[in-house]
């Protein structure tokens, strides 16, 4: 079955909630006068159905327009979906009509952006209502979590879209996309206003979890032994590893280049794909693309397998373009392995790699650039022991994303430039998009230890969209970092919208007395972070990690401090561990943190 098949069947599902909600709407709106009674029951619906909207009069408009006598919550559901497809395809039609911008080629490559970004927001949208049956409620949970995903990503690659736009000489074409897109962005951002309704409505009852409607593209899980294999600290030295292609620069293996090795990747893979690659140095450009599913790389070790390129924003690339990776396949597994881009700051925008493989998993990696080294796109993905280094805005995007035991190193930006951790994309209030960093340690990379915490300030970060969230959780925070920890973007744009929150943390750099006071700004305690923030809540990393044998703390670490040494990314680094009974339940205890993940995972 198609991802759309999914959506649709999920969707379907919450059609079931629409019915109950209407009829609550219906309740409350009854009694408000005559004037309501004489309104056709198909108005009623709609009006019924939009109320949870943000943008009610293009619902309203928008349905009354295309629903013709239909009046029931599920054909109401399918007519929005719908429409707003049609909205978004109108939008890649009405880009052909800019072709004549195309010699600023800064406006060409946004436009092939939006031709792209376009085509997987449709598909995060599409439905198959007329080729489903019956449903159940039993995993009522899941299929909303998916939808929220699914609906947020659907909204960041239409801004994405719109971003390209953002450097083009002529600001033509851009008002052209925005205009055009207008409608869709509304419409989907009341789809997930409506979703997430339902979820408040039915979010008490006592539904069953049971894993009815899981995506085509989901793996089964790994059997114990895979597990362990893929776990084991070099597992390319296990006689019993036996990937289904090896990459080996030298002439050693099936192939000599990535790219090689992903034609043989069949499409819409449903078993785990495992692509070996050799220690080396590979200069290639590398995309796992839409229909590369369970595709996992295998490297020799961050230091010796090594991707690399020099792609930036001089080359008069969009910033999406300028990624040296990009793994766009649902569930994306790699470890061991370096993807660095080495453009240097003065060439601004430069990826290492852009991610917006949903529950995709990234393990003892290391990713190494200077501004926008790191691009979580969208969708769900975890980082456990990886490297990741930059100056300015190097971790951004709008992926629901938890980077968990992790080194997160600034390094020495242009002269008058300060480093920007974060800059997370959320521009929806109720999108799920949000950046946590939990346990990871935060220093200066080597080339900048001696001028951090001087005239070069360190933040830890900003908010490039109006609803940006970032939450540092549990981490040790370097004395580098400026006291106020936050940096504005744009004067007072998103310091009320925006939701940042430190909880729990330690080092020198934890300090929160001097900090900025914006109104969002949040004051979150331990018992609210670990119900909102963690691997299992905010990415529901139970259901992906485990088959991959990647250690993880599904919660959060005791509260109160102690002194540990681990091993973090082959690198004795001191981390500030918890004290207390142990790791909580379901977790890996600190001197067990490179190990197999327990069984309770």
């Amino acid at each position: 079955m198609s991802k759309g098949a999914i959506i649709g069947a999920s969707t379907v599902l919450v059609v079931a909630v629409v019915a109950a909600v209407c009829v609550v709407s219906f309740k409350g709106n009854s009694g408000k006068g005559d004037g309501d009674e004489n309104l056709s029951m198909s108005v009623k619906s709609v009006k019924a159905f939009c109320q949870p909207a943000d943008y009610k009069e293009t619902c309203e408009a928008e349905l009354s327009k295309a629903a013709g006598n239909a009046s029931s919550p599920s054909d109401l559901a399918k007519v929005i979906f719908k429409v707003t497809s049609d909205k978004i395809h109108k939008a890649i039609s009405e880009s052909a009509t800019l072709e004549e911008l195309k010699n600023d080629p800064r406006t060409s490559g946004a436009l092939h952006d939006c031709k792209e970004m376009l085509g997987y927001a449709i598909d995060e949208l599409k439905s198959s209502f007329d080729k489903l049956g019956g449903f159940e409620m039993t995993n009522f949970n899941k299929a909303v979590d998916d939808l929220k995903t699914w609906l947020s990503a659907a909204l960041t690659y239409q801004d994405t879209c719109l971003d390209g736009f953002a450097n083009a000489t002529t600001t033509e074409a851009s008002a052209k996309m925005q205009k055009a897109l207008n409608a869709s962005q509304e419409l989907t951002e009341d789809i997930l206003a409506v979703v997430d309704q339902f979820s408040d409505t039915l979010g008490g009852l006592s539904i069953g979890r049971r894993l009815l409607l899981t995506p085509s593209w989901v793996s089964e899980p790994a059997d114990p032994a895979r597990q362990r294999l893929l776990a084991a600290d070099s597992p390319a030295g296990s006689p019993d590893f036996k990937p289904n292609v090896t990459v080996a620069a030298d002439g050693s293996g099936d192939v000599k280049t990535i790219m090689e090795a992903l034609e043989k990747v069949p499409v819409k893979n449903a078993d785990l794909y495992v692509v070996y690659v050799k220690a080396g140095t590979y200069k290639e450009y590398v995309t796992v693309g839409r229909p590369q599913t369970n595709v996992a790389f295998i490297g020799d070790g961050a230091e010796k397998t090594i991707i690399t390129g020099n792609k930036n924003f001089k080359m008069n690339l969009t910033t999406k373009d300028t990624a040296t990776m990009q793994a766009i396949g649902n569930g994306f597994f790699m470890r061991d392995i370096r993807v660095e881009n080495t453009a240097g700051p003065e060439n601004h925008q430069a990826v290492a790699l852009r991610v917006q493989s949903d529950l995709a998993v990234f393990y003892q990696c290391t990713f190494d650039g200077y501004q926008d080294t790191l691009y979580t796109h969208a969708q769900r993905q975890f980082f456990r022991d990886c490297r990741v280094t930059g100056t300015i805005d190097f971790i951004f995007g709008n992926s629901q994303v938890v980077l968990q035991n992790c080194l997160i190193q600034p390094r020495k930006p242009m002269e008058n430039q300060a480093n920007i951790i974060t800059a997370q994309g959320r521009r929806d209030k109720r999108s799920v998009g949000g950046t946590v960093l939990h346990n990871c340690t935060i220093e200066p990379h080597p080339d900048f230890k001696e001028e951090a915490g001087g005239k070069i300030r360190t933040y830890l970060a900003r908010p490039w969209k109006e609803y940006s969230r970032t939450i540092y959780i549990q981490n040790d925070i370097g004395g580098f970092i400026d006291p106020k920890g936050w940096l504005e973007w744009n004067g007072d744009f998103g310091l009320e919208t925006l939701f940042y929150a430190e909880v729990d943390n330690r080092g020198d750099g934890a300090d929160m007395s001097k900090r900025a006071k914006w109104g969002g700004i949040k004051t979150v305690t331990y018992e609210e972070a670990q119900k909102e923030f963690t691997v299992e809540t905010f990415i529901q990393g139970q259901q992906f990690i485990p088959k991959f044998g990647v250690p993880f703390i599904p919660g959060l670490l005791p509260q109160e401090q102690k002194d540990v040494l681990i091993k973090l990314s082959g690198r004795e680094v001191e981390h500030h561990h918890q004290r207390g009974g142990g790791a909580p339940q379901g977790a890996v205890a600190p001197q067990q943190m490179l190990a197999v993940a327990d069984e309770s995972n």
